[in-house]
This record gives C-alpha cells, sequence and structure tokens, in this order.
C-alpha cells in the first residue's frame, strides 16, 4: 500500500481522500529541515503547501519518493530540476484557488479606487473626512494585465463585468484567445503607457522577475493604481515606494511580498500603499478545494498512473492511463530493445505512432520510449527522469503521427540515428493488450519481449539452428520461445530466443564463433 506524509496543514478531506482510495497516509506538520529528512525516506508521496521546503537534500533523502503534491498554485518551494532528475513527479493544483484570488485582486482595485482602509481607520477614529477621500470609478478605466492565464482570464471576465476596458500582455496569449477573452493583446510597453489600473498575474520566473522595474514603472501612465496577487517578486518594492511618494503610481496594493513573512517593507507606512498577508488563496473554500484536489491527483498516480497537474510529467487523465498504459508497456519495451542493440552515440530519436495509436495521447508513449532507451545507461530511470537525461545528453526528440492505415490496427516504430547508421524496431499490440515486435531493423519478425533473451543475426543457412541448439543445451541453457525472421532465403536472418537464464561470457563466444554467426547480444526485459 503506497504511503503518503502530509507535511502542512491541510484541510482533513485530503487525508480521507487518500485512506478513501487505499493509500495510507500520516499528518505530520511543524517538522523541523532536520526531522523531516528522518522521515521522509518512508513515503511514496508528500504533501504540502507553502511551508514544507523541498530542496535538493530532502530529495536526497527521499529514496522511495514518486510524487509531490502542492495544495496550491506556487511551487517555489520546490527543486522541481532536482525532482525531475530523481524520477520524482511534482504537481500542483492551477485551478483549486483561481476564483478566490481573483476575486482578492478585483477587492484590492475596489479599495484603491475608493481609499477604503483609509476611509475605514479615519471614520472609526472619530473623524468625518469627506472631502478627503475623493475616489475614482472604475468604470470605462482601462485594466492591464500582466498575464493572461487562468486567473488573469478570471479577473479580466469580473471586469468586463465593470465594464472595463481589458488589456493584456502575456506572450503565450494568442490572438485567438484574446477574441475569446475579449481583451486586447498588447506589448508591455502598450500596457504600461494605456492602464488606470494594472494587475499581476504570472508565475515567478527569470523573465518575470521585477517586471514592473524602476523603468517599467516609469513608462507607466501617471497615477496608475497597481495590485499584485501572484507572486513577491514581480515588482521592485524599492522603486515602487520611490514611485508611490512621487505621484506616478497613484495606488498600489499587494497581497505579495520578495520576503514573507512580510514583517518589514520599505513600502509599509506609505500614504497610498494596502497591504494584505498573502490572503489571495485563504477562503475556506479554496482551501478545501485545493486539499481536495492534491489528494485526488496524488492517489490517482499512485493507485493508477493517472497523471494531473504536473509540473515535470506529461498528463495522462485516470481515465485514459487503462487504455494508454499498454501502448506505454510496448513502447518501453521498444526504447529498451533499440537502446541495447543500437551501436554508437544516439543523436536523433522519432517516435512514429499510427492506427489506433494515433488516436492516443502521445507525450506518456513518447515518456515510455526514453525511459526504456534510457534505462540502458541508468537502473532509476523513469518516465519523469527520461526526458531530462536524453536533453542532458543532447538527444534530438521527434513526435510522428501518421493518419495512415497500415498492415497492424496499431503501430509504434521507435527510429535512432547514430554515428554507425540508423535503427529503427516496431511494435503492435496483440489482442490490444499484449506488447509484440513485428520489425527489427528492417526485418519482419514477430517476438514478445520478455526477461531473458538473445539477438543474434546469421547468414540464412541449413543446420545452424540445430548447432545454436547444442551449444546452448551443452550449457544447460533451456530455449523457452524461438522467433526467425530474415530478409530472404539464404541471405541474412535474425533471430531472438527467450532463455530460461541468462546468457553471459564464455557461452556468448561460442555463439559468435559459430559459423555464419555476425552478431550475438544478451538482452534482459
Amino acid at each position: 500500500m503506497p504511503k503518503v506524509l502530509i507535511s502542512d496543514k491541510m484541510d482533513p478531506r485530503a487525508a480521507q481522500i487518500f485512506r478513501e482510495r487505499g493509500v495510507e497516509v500520516d499528518e505530520i506538520t511543524g517538522k523541523t529541515k532536520d526531522e523531516l529528512l528522518a522521515i521522509i525516506g518512508d513515503y511514496d508521496g508528500l504533501a504540502i503547501r507553502s511551508a514544507t521546503k523541498v530542496t535538493k537534500e530532502v530529495i536526497a533523502a527521499a529514496k522511495n519518493l514518486k510524487v509531490v503534491g502542492r495544495a496550491g498554485i506556487g511551487v517555489d518551494n520546490v527543486d522541481i530540476p532536482a525532482a525531475s532528475a530523481a524520477g520524482i513527479v511534482v504537481m500542483n493544483t492551477p485551478f483549486g484557488n483561481s476564483i478566490t484570488t481573483a476575486e482578492h485582486a478585483i477587492a484590492l482595485m475596489f479599495a484603491l479606487a475608493r481609499d477604503l482602509p483609509e476611509a475605514n481607520s479615519s471614520t472609526q477614529a472619530g473623524k468625518w473626512e469627506k472631502n478627503r477621500f475623493m475616489g475614482v470609478e472604475l468604470t470605462s478605466k482601462t485594466l492591464g494585465l500582466i498575464g493572461a492565464g487562468n486567473i488573469g482570464s478570471i479577473v479580466a471576465d469580473r471586469a468586463l463585468g465593470l465594464r472595463m476596458k481589458v488589456v493584456a500582455y502575456d506572450p503565450f496569449l494568442t490572438a485567438e484567445r484574446a477574441v475569446e477573452m475579449g481583451v486586447e493583446k498588447v506589448t508591455l510597453d502598450e500596457l504600461l503607457a494605456r492602464a488606470d489600473f494594472i494587475t499581476l498575474h504570472t508565475p515567478l520566473t527569470e523573465s518575470t522577475r521585477n517586471i514592473l522595474s524602476r523603468e517599467n514603472l516609469a513608462k507607466t501612465r501617471k497615477g496608475v493604481r497597481i495590485i499584485n496577487c501572484a507572486r513577491g517578486g514581480l515588482i521592485d518594492e524599492v522603486a515602487l515606494k520611490d514611485m508611490l511618494d512621487s505621484g506616478q503610481v497613484g495606488g498600489a496594493a499587494l497581497d505579495v511580498f520578495v520576503e514573507e513573512p512580510a514583517k518589514a517593507s520599505p513600502l509599509f507606512g506609505t500614504p497610498g500603499f494596502i497591504s494584505t498577508p498573502h490572503l489571495g488563496a485563504s477562503t475556506n473554500e479554496a482551501q478545501v478545494n485545493v486539499a481536495i484536489q492534491v489528494a485526488e491527483q496524488m492517489a490517482d498516480y499512485l493507485m493508477s498512473g493517472g497523471v494531473t497537474n504536473a509540473l515535470n510529467m506529461p498528463s495522462l487523465s485516470a481515465e485514459e492511463a487503462p487504455r494508454v498504459r499498454p501502448y506505454m508497456a510496448l513502447a518501453e519495451k521498444l526504447g529498451s530493445l533499440i537502446g541495447q542493440l543500437a551501436h554508437g552515440a544516439l543523436t536523433h530519436i522519432a517516435i512514429e505512432v499510427e492506427g489506433a495509436a494515433a488516436e492516443l495521447n502521445q507525450k506518456p508513449i513518447t515518456g515510455a520510449v526514453l525511459a526504456g532507451l534510457m534505462r540502458v545507461y541508468s537502473d532509476t530511470v523513469n518516465m519523469v527522469n527520461a526526458p531530462f537525461l536524453a536533453k542532458e545528453r543532447g538527444l534530438d526528440v521527434r513526435e510522428v503521427r501518421h493518419d495512415r492505415e497500415g498492415d497492424y490496427h496499431t503501430l509504434v516504430r521507435v527510429s535512432v540515428r547514430t554515428d554507425a547508421g540508423e535503427r529503427s524496431v516496431a511494435g503492435t499490440l496483440f489482442a490490444n493488450e499484449s506488447p509484440r515486435l513485428v520489425e527489427i531493423f528492417g526485418v519482419k519478425v514477430e517476438a514478445d519481449l520478455v526477461g531473458d533473451m538473445l539477438y543474434i543475426v546469421n547468414e540464412d543457412a541449413p543446420g545452424f539452428i540445430g548447432r545454436l541448439g547444442t551449444t546452448l543445451g551443452q550449457a544447460n541453457v533451456n530455449i523457452g520461445t524461438f522467433h526467425l525472421g530474415r530478409r530472404a532465403a539464404g541471405g541474412e536472418a535474425v533471430l531472438l530466443l527467450s532463455v530460461d537464464s541468462p546468457v553471459e561470457e564464455p557461452l556468448l563466444g561460442q555463439v559468435r564463433a559459430l559459423p555464419g554467426v555476425k552478431t550475438v547480444r544478451a538482452l534482459k526485459f
């Protein structure tokens, strides 16, 4: 039974879902780094929020860990490259708190427009400063979205309902999607020059860090109001303070800071500044939603192989997984076969699918091929770290989908290019579930790839099979199955034999010494 650790405070429904799905779960929160290191090796899954830091050191100690699930969007506290290299899936729940965060951004926009916090403090202090708090309407104002993904699109929808005009800067926003959202796609400089209000909805990456730098803040429309409910570090906080003091920025509301908890900030006490303590996801509904989602996603992966909202692996829903799994098994065997047989350094690999396989999600099939291929170099390879290792080795990966009808109802072909030339193998599914090899290096051959096997290329001549059987028999090696293919009578033949025990030197040398033998290779699946 898989075992999961919930290391941060989470809605109790998460643990309940794990247990209902057949996953053992421990809820142990508040552990120090050393305490976490001492226990993490016992777990297959780790469910976290923002408090637990999943560092390289933690990953190195997590010998059995298969999946990390972040209940929320941001994964700044997870070393994703280290997790990928270790074959650990990293998931988040990007939609569980989207509405809550979007609503908080809208709330802060209203608060800035009408100076609500200051007006509240003044009124409760017994003052009646009606003329002091002259706000602005949102209607007809221009809202600039920096980031038009899931949360940004919800903010845009709410802003359009307030009769605002919305312009958006997002390198990944297509023209079609902009039309669908009802926003105008613009450059960052255009947004800065036109927006009355700016909201940020991007992750923190090297390209977005300080996207509102001192230079960019100086390009804004005078009196602009800025809201950030995304990530700390998107705005230069010192520059923002100066711009508020000068009046270039008319107001700012931050829910997130470069350093959190934000016990001190140059912005605190600045007129026109509003702050909240990272409340974007802090509603009862959001806390329940992300806890439920992370438990469901992790349980799906541990129990059925379903992958949802993974940041370092192709998605494969729990419903898809049973249908795709046989193809993944076939793909992994083909990758392993060509990895064991291909000579020279691999530079290119192509994964082609046709027939029924062409109707499926190809990413998991590609991942399985790479896992089989890369396992030749390391026993710890899986679908998560295989693409990472392939990229590290400079391997060019290409996916091809064919609509044509071939000789088989479904076919997966794996071709590689090495300094010794091109090689390809192909396989199908027998009865839609059993992987079977149907072609190897241009030779038609039907074989199951299981256990210990021998691959032999020889001249097709009478008496060879008898001599081979005698040689193996004298060494007490029993033949399980025997598969033969040849290009033409009397030409080159390919033999694939399954054997009941591994064939090692010097027996391999004896087989190589048989008349007509060109190549001998021991295989293992």
